[in-house]
């Protein structure tokens, strides 16, 4: 598989697109005007504890108080995703007012951007990421991540980490380490150098803490394209393009800092052509930020991201005869799970998702589309959890959201609408006038009405509804005149008395 990094950077916005095969996977966009806070270290105070929630509001100098649970502040029970994490032994959280007061002052980690109406998501168990490690200050332990399956690898990290931290002695103080699934394979000698790269950054926000004051900053998150990078630059990855020459330097000096046998991937893009535009990014993009997604089987899925959850409906599309139509049925649905899977990178879609699968009879091609849907989802950096499928074809699963999707960063609920997606009918709006005319007439006197309302709606109730109009006319003993309005939207009208 061929897989590259395209860097795309502007004045205000920079883009990092993933594509493989010639295909957009995802992409991710940072805006100097809303750059993200997740990884972010701050120095806060307890704004509000709320018992009932088992919660605490803390200000830490965003526009919105962000929420600490007290799971956040606690040891949490074993994660599935490491293995050897401290727990508390009994899983009990205790109550949240013996763990924290109004006016503490606690040092947290935003783990969840501000989404939507709500504030950033926070929790007290830092953790510093490098390229193979994730340094974990507070904690005591030693994790491998489930991702490295290889039993003799695991236990060779291991070996290596624990040559270079010492021996977990009681009360040794030493801080924990997760070691991340890009370390699989790396050299005793690669991670030394992240052991002592994270012991200076611990050291740096330690100071920093010492000296801060409520609401200040003690440890920023790498830039978008250091961040990608870090993250996901591998083997796997055959060329990084950046198009700017000055973030081409940064990622060079990055890079060879970092993951010096990963040099010679590094390419400063000076084509004629927008970087965006090789393999049709920009076109992938928009389409990205449409409901339909069409597949090569001529069948199509509808994505409705809603605030509760993500659903995606799969259909045919035309009906193939009924012949064959299970293998038909099968072979659309497997089609789909590979495209719902691209989808959820592409979109950066998160939270709860369901997928409408076509209803399939055979047991076997339900595993199979299961199947090719976890296959789909193997290469997705976000954590995700897939349930079996359900007796209505209905697949739940689960997406980790750390920021908000590709739709929602890029666009702003239609002003015509609202965000609900329809608009009434002008058959709907003319009768609501009628309605809102009988009503004026019987609240206030008046010897001739008004009606501002969209060329639309205007151009209808003189065409078809005149009759009608007479009728009200004659009815309220008064004359109407309509009057069209270029700049209203469709729903919006005025009734004036005159």
């Amino acid at each position: 598989m061929s897989e590259e990094i395209l860097i795309n950077v502007t004045p205000r916005e920079t883009r990092v697109g993933v594509v493989e095969n010639g295909m957009l996977q995802e992409v991710h966009v940072e805006r100097a005007s809303k750059r993200g806070y997740v990884g972010n270290v701050y120095k806060g105070r307890v704004q509000r504890v709320m018992p009932g929630m088992q919660a605490v509001f803390v200000e830490i100098g965003l526009d919105r108080a962000a929420f600490l649970h007290a799971s956040d502040i606690v040891r949490p029970a074993l994660p599935a995703s490491v293995e050897g994490v401290e727990s508390n032994g009994n899983g009990h959280v205790p109550s949240i007012s013996e763990l924290v007061h109004e006016g503490q002052e606690i040092v947290v980690q935003v783990v969840k951007d501000p989404i939507s109406t709500k504030g950033a998501r926070l929790s007290a168990h830092l953790s510093i990421p490098s390229r193979y490690l994730v340094l974990l200050p507070y904690a005591r332990t030693l994790g491998i991540s489930t991702r490295i399956e290889d039993e003799a690898e695991r236990q060779r990290l291991k070996e290596v980490l624990t040559s270079l931290i010492g021996e977990d002695a009681s009360g040794s103080g030493r801080p924990g380490y997760i070691v991340r699934t890009n370390a699989e394979g790396q050299s005793a000698e690669s991670l030394a150098f992240d052991v002592a790269y994270l012991g200076k950054v611990w050291r740096v926000v330690q100071e920093n803490i010492a000296k801060a004051k409520v609401g200040e900053r003690v440890y920023e998150e790498l830039s978008l394209p250091l961040r990608s990078l870090r993250d996901m630059l591998n083997d796997d990855i055959e060329k990084v393009r950046v198009d700017s020459r000055a973030m081409y330097e940064k990622v060079v000096k990055f890079v060879h800092k970092f993951m010096p046998s990963l040099d010679d991937r590094i390419e400063h893009y000076d084509g004629e052509r927008p970087i965006f535009d090789l393999y049709g990014v920009e076109d992938e993009i928009q389409r990205a930020l449409k409901k339909e997604v069409p597949l090569k089987s001529g069948g199509y899925l509808i994505v409705d991201q809603t605030e509760a959850m993500t659903t995606i409906d799969v259909n045919t599309g035309a009906y193939l005869g009924s012949r064959n139509l299970e293998e038909t049925v099968y072979r659309t649905n497997l089609e789909a799970a590979q495209a719902a899977a691209r989808q959820l990178r592409l979109r950066n879609l998160g939270g709860i998702i369901i997928i409408d699968f076509i209803d399939m009879l055979d047991e076997e091609h339900k595993r199979q589309v299961l199947r090719m849907l976890n296959k789909g989802l193997a290469r997705d950096h976000a954590k995700t959890t897939v349930y079996p499928m359900s007796a209505l074809g209905l697949v739940e699963m689960t997406r980790k959201r750390t920021t908000e999707s590709l739709a929602r960063q890029l666009c702003e609920p239609c002003p015509t609408c609202n965000g609900r997606g329809v608009m009434k009918t002008a058959e709907t709006v003319t009768y609501e006038i009628f309605r809102e005319i009988t009503r004026a007439v019987r609240q206030f006197n008046a010897q001739k009405l008004l009606v501002m309302a969209s060329p639309l709606v205007v151009d209808r109730i003189l065409e078809e509804d005149s009759s009608a109009v007479a009728e009200l006319e004659e009815f309220i003993s008064k004359s109407i005149r309509f009057q069209a309005e270029e700049h209203y939207s469709q729903e919006q009208f005025d009734v004036v008395l005159l």
